[in-house]
């Protein structure tokens, strides 16, 4: 089975864990393509893909944006553009998602996941409109389908205490990409920060890369039973 992760940094796997690694050690006779690129906005992907011919057909494509949306607007430095408005990210996750259709059988779009891991937070609330758009359009197509991350994060945030510690020096994020790349010292500077599943409240650690790994990896096996159904 041919398998697509199209979104930002958080599926390209820096900084913090990598979940994608975590899924191709898992499923060694897949063939994955991670078409993961850091600091990408819905803007900047429907650019990327409208520029980048794709010769193959995937199986199964992960569609992961939107988190840049709203983390972006933290950060000094904006290295893409960002919609103004839930309007404008309705729009241009439109037109992402049926250039990804051209080349998928089968499409999960999938929800931005935190910015912070206060649950009760500006942003994640911000988070939640977008969430709510992209289910909406989901339900557009027969070969698409929802995944609400964020509501799974949240209630993990339930059993949990975690720091308000959002990570917002584009320098700081440089530096611990280069130099924090085993599981061990990012897991040690996310449990300094207070937090539980990220390295800065946004991208993973350990837990948190686990923790969409096992959804993503219900999907692979329902689609990949499928596949060999016939279905």
């Amino acid at each position: 089975m041919k398998i697509a992760l199209i979104g930002d940094s958080l599926t390209e796997g820096r900084p913090g864990v990598s979940f994608a690694h975590i899924l191709q050690q898992k499923y060694e006779n897949m063939t994955f393509k991670n078409l993961g690129k850091p600091g990408e906005t819905v803007k900047s992907l429907y650019k990327r893909l409208t520029e980048t011919e794709i010769e193959e057909t995937y199986d199964l494509t992960f569609l992961w944006i939107g988190v840049n949306d709203v983390f972006s607007k933290l950060l000094k430095v904006q290295a893409q553009p960002v919609v103004e408005n839930n309007e404008e990210f309705q729009d241009c996750y439109e037109n992402v998602l049926e250039l990804v259709l051209n080349f998928s059988k089968q499409v999960v779009v999938v929800s931005p996941a935190l910015v912070g891991e206060n649950p009760r937070s500006t942003t994640n609330n911000k988070l939640k409109e977008l969430t709510d758009i992209i289910k909406t359009l989901a339900r557009k197509h027969s070969n698409v389908t929802f995944l609400n991350m964020q509501s799974i994060f949240l209630m993990e945030l339930d059993t949990v205490e975690s720091s308000d510690y959002i990570g917002t020096s584009v320098m700081k994020m440089m530096v611990e990409t280069l130099f924090y790349k085993s599981h061990s010292k990012i897991d040690d500077l996310s449990e300094k920060r207070g937090l539980h599943f990220t390295l800065d409240g946004v991208h993973f650690n350990s837990t948190g890369a686990n923790i969409v790994a096992d959804e993503y990896s219900s999907i692979i096996e329902v689609t990949s039973k499928n596949l060999v159904e016939g279905k």
